[in-house]
């Protein structure tokens, strides 16, 4: 019963860090549609979503059958617990690339918008996240885990000033009705983007809240912390 247990749990994160991956991946590829103008990229996007969504159901039914029939205690149900929150926090940071992949083909159909750095500093920033967050709880990093919070900041900046930017926008003048409309429109659909990397932002901080808990049975969420 034991060497099945350890062979579970060890399934179970296998799973999780496959279902990682190919977040990661995705996201990636979300946002390099953005940036290239790539239609074919962001199509392989949302025709990859259903796999992560997959991976999600499997890794609920690992946890079922864990919990229902070896009774973990400890550091063993403390991980089995935080797995499946993580499973949940990958599968909405993969709608998000999902979304950014929408957005990104309705762009690609217009002429762009003028450079937008900030929109560049908030991909980075979420994309650096998403990474810090993965490798957090491969190498059970909780300081990694924790410094998720301050890079949040960051990111909450760069999409206060995407939002000005764009708002500014579509404040100008724009001659003739029919391009005012695209413009607004363009605008709104860049607007999205940036709030939806924004989320993939908190749902990696999500993650680090869940590995700290795993790793040191502590539970950071809500809670005020100073950094050095």
């Amino acid at each position: 019963m034991e060497r099945n247990f350890i062979k579970e749990l060890d399934d179970l994160k296998m799973t999780l860090l496959n279902m990682a991956a190919l977040t990661h991946r995705a996201f990636g590829k979300a946002t390099q549609a953005y940036l290239k103008r790539d239609e074919t990229l962001a199509r392989t996007v949302i025709a990859g979503d259903r796999e992560i969504n997959n991976l999600e159901l499997k890794i609920d039914q690992i946890v079922l059958k864990l919990l229902a029939l070896e009774q973990p205690m400890a550091r063993d149900l403390r991980f089995i617990l935080g797995a499946t929150k993580i499973s949940k926090e990958l599968e909405r940071i993969a709608d998000q690339a999902v979304n950014i992949a929408e957005r990104s083909l309705f762009l690609c159909q217009h002429p762009p918008l003028a450079h937008l750095p900030a929109m560049e500093q908030l991909i980075e920033v979420t994309d650096a996240m998403l990474d810090a967050a993965i490798t957090s709880f491969v190498e059970d990093d909780t300081q990694k885990a924790i410094k998720l919070r301050q890079m949040d900041d960051i990111a909450d900046k760069h999409t206060l000033e995407v939002l000005q930017a764009l708002i500014n926008n579509m404040v100008k003048s724009t001659p003739g009705a029919e391009k005012r409309i695209l413009n607004t429109q363009r605008s709104i659909q860049t607007i999205i983007i940036s709030r939806c990397l924004e989320r993939v932002g908190d749902l990696a901080t999500n993650i680090g809240e869940h590995v700290a808990f795993i790793v040191e049975a502590i539970n950071i969420k809500h809670q005020k912390i100073d950094f050095e």
